[in-house]
């Protein structure tokens, strides 16, 4: 075991843990404050309901994938800075005071309860990580690929098209035909389907001549052309 790996894990995950904490704080803030965090990072905070105890255990049950990830592939998954790390905060603050409005939503709190967390989470990772046989990551590592890419790829775009179907006809059409594109342009239909929901629901309330509604649109379908045209995908029809 290298010192140097010590030394290093704990600087970034101080840095990255408290960052990420403190960000998905801010969001509760929004749009009053600008935030930096993921809108599944909020998501599953508002999900635990300021229950310490689902915090602990909802980081605890990524926790265990994240350490297989970092064994077999000597690599940290997203999960470690989105899920454990922010929940493991929320719930380390929220132990001692339940008021969220003083804790889950304080981001000078969270960024040092998660500066804390975040370099003992990720010490351990690198650590378990570097004292792994490499034949043993190799075999680790043929298993877990294989289970990755089934989550990726087709059980993660299912279930979030699901989710777009029992929104709406409006939002399901628009989370079907943009996962659609998203697939044939990216290889992967999430995207299209997540931003097919939001463009659904804000059409179902505000209707299609909403100058938001109309913007949006105008984007996505931007940033799908431009997408396609630079992986090359218009050149398999000699465009």
């Amino acid at each position: 075991m290298s010192i140097e790996i010590i030394i290093y894990s704990l600087i970034i995950g101080a840095v990255g843990g408290g960052c990420i904490a403190a960000g998905a704080a801010r969001m509760f803030h929004a749009p009053e404050i600008q935030a930096m965090g993921a809108f599944r990072t909020l998501g599953e905070l508002n999900a635990c309901a300021g229950d310490p105890v689902a915090h602990f255990g909802f980081g605890l049950g990524f926790f265990f994938n994240a350490a297989a990830s970092a064994v077999a592939a000597g690599a940290m998954s997203g999960d470690v800075f989105h899920r454990i790390i922010p929940n493991w905060s929320a719930g380390i603050l929220l132990l001692r005071n339940k008021k969220v409005d003083e804790t889950l939503y304080n981001p000078g709190k969270m960024f040092l309860t998660g500066a804390g967390v975040g370099a003992v989470v990720v010490t351990v990772l690198n650590t378990a990580a570097s004292m792994i046989p490499e034949k043993l990551a190799m075999i680790a590592g043929n298993v877990l690929t294989p289970a990755a890419n089934w989550l990726l790829n087709p059980v993660m775009p299912g279930i979030f098209w699901l989710a777009a179907m029992d929104a709406g006809k409006t939002t399901g059409l628009w989370g079907t035909i943009l996962g659609g594109v998203s697939a044939l342009v990216s290889g992967n239909a999430v995207p299209g389907i997540v931003l097919g929901i939001l463009i659904g629901k804000s059409a179902e309330e505000n209707g299609y001549k909403s100058s938001i509604v109309q913007i949006l649109i105008a984007i996505v379908v931007i940033m799908f052309v431009a997408i396609a045209y630079f992986r090359g995908f218009f050149n398999q029809f000699g465009f």
